[in-house]
């Protein structure tokens, strides 16, 4: 018992000076990340807090502003041209996702090739990315023009139309216009995205399969896609939030026209902002979209948590 003590007063002040160790750690980690902490909370809690009240507001552009509860998501629920918009916006990233994913996914097949040429092409097909949407949209907005756009132009080459395509004057066409835009826009992205995937892996799986006699379909199917499925996940997850958070295109091509077929859900956020200056009603139909995608990023975290052998 006696020995016991001894010890256990020869160890005291070693456990004092750890725990004083410890201690000089831990605040000079937190002093390391204090800036990213006081950053954080400056320019994104700050900002969503008075989100949420504004929210709860009717507030103009003037500033007046006088509580109202949850009236602004109750109108919500009754604004038809908001339920439009979602059905819209939906529609509208079902569309580019699909598109965009297996366009970018067969891009990166067609471009895995360790080569030179497979490099030029690469940077080719991933150009339009750097592009900012605004130029692509300007630049879209010209080539379907109906007086001097080079679709019409290409169209009537060949025989196809004897007459000029009013593209953006029609529902289908004006959607289609936005489709064809942001497709090339983000196709890349998603082949780059998914070629790393590929290329982390071990080429050695594809040299046993081979040896075993599998196909190229059966390596697609047993060895890249469950591999790889983190990243196509990120890459959806990635596609659909951007399709959801659309508004450049929109703005610039169409501006939610013709007979406002094509109003974004953002689009409907910016004209109650900026044209019908109802603040406190945009920034409630803001801060359910934002409640949207934060369910969407949970959504990607618990699909990139996935074990990619578990298929």
């Amino acid at each position: 018992m006696a020995v016991g003590q001894l010890e256990a007063q020869a160890l005291a002040p070693r456990r004092g000076r750890h725990s004083a160790w410890e201690r000089r750690r831990s605040l000079t980690g937190f002093l390391f990340v204090l800036p990213a902490l006081v950053i954080v909370a400056v320019f994104f809690l700050v900002p969503l807090v008075f989100a949420l009240w504004m929210s709860l507001t009717k507030w103009n552009v003037a500033g007046f502003q006088q509580f109202i509860g949850l009236d602004n998501y109750r109108t919500m629920l009754s604004d038809r041209n908001f339920q439009s918009a979602i059905v819209f916006t939906t529609l509208y990233t079902f569309v580019v996702t699909l598109l965009t994913f297996f366009i970018g996914f067969a891009l990166a097949m067609l471009v895995r090739v360790e080569r030179r040429r497979y490099v030029v092409l690469r940077t080719m097909f991933y150009l339009p990315v750097v592009i900012g949407t605004a130029v692509g949209s300007f630049i879209f907005l010209w080539l379907f023009n109906d007086q001097v756009g080079a679709v019409n132009g290409v169209l009537r080459a060949l025989g196809i139309t004897k007459e000029n395509i009013v593209w953006l004057a029609n529902p289908g066409t004006a959607f289609l216009t936005l489709v064809v835009m942001i497709t090339w826009k983000s196709a890349g992205f998603a082949m780059i995205t998914l070629l790393i995937g590929m290329q982390a892996v071990p080429g050695e799986l594809y040299e046993a399969a081979r040896v075993d006699g599998a196909s190229g379909n059966q390596q697609l199917r047993h060895i890249t896609v469950p591999l790889i499925r983190p990243t196509i996940a990120l890459v959806i997850i990635l596609l659909v939030s951007g399709s959801y958070l659309a508004f450049d295109q929109f703005y610039i091509i169409t501006r939610g026209q013709p007979n406002n077929s094509t109003i974004t859900m953002v689009y409907w956020v910016y004209n109650q902002a900026f044209i019908g200056f109802k603040l406190g009603y945009a920034t409630a139909l803001s801060v359910t979209l934002m409640a949207f995608l934060v369910l969407l990023s949970a959504i990607q975290l618990r699909l990139l948590r996935r074990d990619p052998t578990d298929v």
